[in-house]
């Protein structure tokens, strides 16, 4: 990957998305993770006011702390990037306390931690709207493409999507080349949705390269027998296309119930 290239690539279509769109800038929910990391840092080489805000819902300290180290050395090199704190760890609490648990706790636990992603995305469209700014996705390829990693009306609800061509790897060699902060580059990926120490790969059971295999797998139709593959490849494998199956929804537009013409006349 030409990594300079691609990096001049987004950043020109960002700020030509949004100029034509008469949009002023952009807001990115910041988690103190590479891709919010590498969205914001695109942002901000577009030289629109590009706006991080954070989003704390009884957010691990150690993701706090990425997020404020990264914004200053964003900061410290362009002049058009700022920070706001939103805490939405009441309205989280009051929220979560009237609403019905009438399911087992791990999936109470599943639908709370989708609530904590569809408050930041109000959040975030809330403050975008007060400066009439885009809210720019943080999704990258495998997650919005591959897997269905994200929540629907939450973290996949946005204007626009800078790095959702991106595998994870690619997004690390942007990050790399851009200077993220080490801290961010060597943190183990993480939605911090159940406010514990769970990674991706332990929701998943997959690793991000493991992913990209399958999906490029996957992705290029190639014919495959059991017995070409090792255990562990058919185990990934497996992981990959029940996931795809199941969060199809997700990635697919929503569907419209057509009414023939002669039912309405």
């Amino acid at each position: 990957m030409h990594t300079e290239k691609v990096i001049a690539h987004i950043v020109g279509w960002l700020k030509d998305y949004c100029t034509t769109n008469r949009r002023s800038g952009f807001v990115i929910g910041l988690s103190g993770g590479i891709d919010s990391a590498v969205t914001s840092a695109l942002c901000a080489r577009t030289g629109l006011p590009t706006l991080c805000i954070e989003l704390p819902i009884h957010q691990a300290p150690s993701h706090v702390a990425r997020a404020h180290v990264h914004v200053k050395a964003l900061e410290a090199e362009f002049s058009n990037v700022r920070m706001e704190r939103v805490d939405l760890t009441p309205t989280f609490l009051t929220m979560a306390s009237a609403l019905p648990r009438t399911a087992d706790d791990a999936t109470v636990q599943l639908s709370l931690a989708n609530t904590r992603a569809r408050l930041r995305m109000t959040a975030l469209y809330h403050v975008a709207g007060l400066h009439g700014y885009l809210v720019a996705g943080t999704g990258n390829k495998v997650e919005d493409f591959g897997v269905g990693f994200f929540t629907k009306y939450g973290d996949g609800g946005v204007d626009l999507s800078p790095i959702a061509d991106l595998t994870k790897t690619e997004v690390y060699a942007l990050g790399k080349a851009m200077g993220v902060v080490q801290s961010i580059m060597i943190a183990k990926p993480t939605d911090g949705l159940f406010g514990d120490d769970r990674s991706d790969e332990d929701q998943i059971g997959a690793s991000y390269p493991e992913l990209e295999w399958a999906m490029d797998l996957r992705d290029r139709g190639v014919d495959i027998t059991p017995l070409d593959l090792s255990e562990r490849q058919r185990k990934v494998l497996a992981i990959f296309d029940a996931r795809r199956v199941a969060n199809r929804h997700k990635m697919d537009p929503i569907p419209v119930c057509l009414v023939p013409s002669e039912l309405k006349g």
